[in-house]
């Protein structure tokens, strides 16, 4: 039985677009009463923020520990992707989040993964199918199909993507998209096909188009892929089809804030409030049936109280009527649960990096600052003794897939806006089958950087010629264990390590662990090779 009490405060209330004094009475972890009263003090009672999609692994935390850093910031509910964690180990990656989420108060809401793997061009730990996809699809923690990322699949009518797309239809869930750039008779074969939401708009013309064909926009903020300041006009007359998420949420960034941030910014930027609260708190909550409360009599008692609804700084944060942070403290405690893998790599040497050059032409992957997209170069490239070999002063540099699963030859290409003078960095974090990426500017200090991924069973790792660094991931080869806070500031040591090899990318690790990610255009590289996106086919790298 949870205790009964009573808040005062500034109500804020989004139906009715109005804010005044009120008392707030809790009972049984529900809402009991919301009365008028005539004098409260000035602080602001409203609903808990969303995070509309997330994949909890890039936060490289266990669920648990999401939650505690999450919830100081008035995030009360997430909807998350396990597909990265569905992608090493199959159904027990999947199952393993679930039992874990359920270990604290706070609201995990799970999707079925249903590309998993994303593309057949690629090495993953495991396969999720119709079959799987039904059965998850029957489970109350599995709420939609999560986000259909193949949708070439979808525009042609692939027998096992609509059999999916079929399932969530029968099983009466939402089906959530990832289409980014698709426009014009595509986009609308796409949405047609019962796609409701799409994350991956980065113009604001396209979100324009995906709403007219009746989906919801996702306007992600996450450490990588940053499409806030394109997109939030949207707010202005499509506030009740908009939510906002982060997608991909690195510990450090978590520690610092959540949805909180993104309300804040839309203030700043003279949003009306109860459209911004609409998008942050409600949304959600409307499109994917959450049991999240919305500060109504009956509701669960989700909520927060903010000293300003400006910078939304978070006082207290109540879920099912207990109180879970207070002044940026949380109240929930560390848990400890069992690790789970998939990782059968073994050590890697110099040798093993070398790549032929049969021409001095190659094309090379550009990558973006803040964006997953890449775009595509032929460039001349350096050479010595028929091989080709990284050019730092140009910065271009090599990037290699390693097999994780598999005793294999490493896949090598090239890449630049990297911008490393020395060094190299490594990640078990590679979207979304999650091989070992590695990008340097030579192939003894690659080889070592993996090498001490290998030797861990996953994590970040740094080399320079004089010092190493890692952080282990011995979950998956994703997610640490361990407690999240420590975790973010290990995550801050590697990220100023990696600067200092003299990259000008604001998140190296979270860039890095997206240049495998081959739905995503331009180019990529695959564990088999470099891969055109647009095409959805292999590339010679040298011309």
């Amino acid at each position: 039985m949870e205790p009964e009490f009573n808040i005062r405060g500034q109500f804020v209330d989004i139906k009715n677009r109005s804010v005044y004094p009120a008392e707030v009475s809790v009972a049984d972890g529900h809402i009991k009463a919301i009365d008028k009263i005539d004098d409260a003090p000035e602080k602001f009672i409203l609903p808990g923020f969303i995070d509309a999609h997330v994949h909890i692994e890039s936060s490289m935390l266990v669920p648990s520990e999401f939650a505690r850093l999450a919830v100081v910031h008035g995030t009360v509910a997430v909807v998350s992707d396990s597909h990265e964690i569905a992608n090493v180990c199959g159904m027990d990656g999947i199952n393993y989040m679930i039992e874990n989420s359920k270990k604290v108060n706070f609201k995990f809401y799970f999707g079925a993964p249903s590309c998993v793997p994303a593309t057949a061009f690629e090495t993953s730990g495991a396969t999720i199918n119709s079959k799987d996809i039904d059965q998850l699809l029957q489970r109350d923690e599995i709420l939609y199909l999560a986000e259909m990322m193949n949708w070439p699949g979808v525009i042609h009518n692939e027998e096992e993507v609509m059999r999916k797309i079929n399932l969530a239809r029968k099983h009466g869930k939402p089906i959530d998209g990832h289409a980014p750039g698709l426009r014009g008779e595509q986009a609308a074969l796409y949405a047609a096909a019962g796609i409701s939401t799409d994350h991956e708009c980065f113009q604001y013309e396209e979100a324009i188009e995906k709403l007219s064909l009746g989906m919801k926009i996702i306007i992600r903020e996450g450490s990588a892929a940053k499409n806030f300041d394109e997109l939030i006009d949207l707010i202005d007359h499509h506030a009740r089809n908009l939510m906002f998420c982060s997608d991909d949420k690195h510990p450090d960034s978590l520690a610092e804030g959540h949805i909180n941030q993104l309300a804040a910014r839309a203030i700043a930027k003279g949003k009306d409030l109860f459209d911004v609260l609409q998008v942050a708190c409600i949304n959600p909550i409307n499109h994917y049936g959450l049991q999240v409360g919305q500060l109504r009599p009956g509701d669960p008692a989700d909520f927060i109280l903010a000293n300003n609804l400006e910078d939304f700084k978070i006082e207290k944060t109540y879920i099912n009527g207990q109180l879970q942070s207070e002044f940026g403290v949380t109240k929930i405690q560390h848990q400890t649960h069992p690790l789970i893998n998939n990782f059968d790599a073994t050590p890697k040497t110099k040798e093993d990096f070398l790549i032929k050059a049969p021409s001095n032409r190659a094309w090379v992957i550009h990558a973006q600052d803040r964006q997953l997209v890449t775009k595509s170069q032929v460039l001349e490239i350096k050479t010595q003794n028929g091989y080709a070999i990284p050019d730092p002063e140009r910065d271009i540099l090599k990037i290699a897939l390693i097999n994780r699963y598999h005793h294999c030859q490493p896949a090598v290409a090239f890449i630049k806006n990297f911008g490393l003078k020395e060094g190299a960095i490594a990640s078990s974090v590679a979207h979304d089958s999650h091989n070992i990426v590695v990008v340097g500017t030579d192939d003894e200090l690659m080889a070592k950087s993996v090498n001490l991924i290998i030797e861990h069973r996953g994590g970040l790792s740094v080399v320079n010629s004089s010092a190493s660094e890692i952080v282990p991931l011995p979950v998956g080869g994703l997610m640490s264990a361990g407690d999240g806070y420590q975790i973010a500031a290990d995550y801050t040591k590697l990220d100023k390590m990696a600067k200092a090899l003299g990259t000008t990318l604001q998140s190296p690790f979270m860039t890095l662990s997206f240049m495998a990610l081959l739905v995503i255009p331009e180019i990529k590289l695959s564990d088999k090779g470099l891969f055109n996106g647009n095409t959805f086919g292999f590339l010679n790298v040298f011309v």
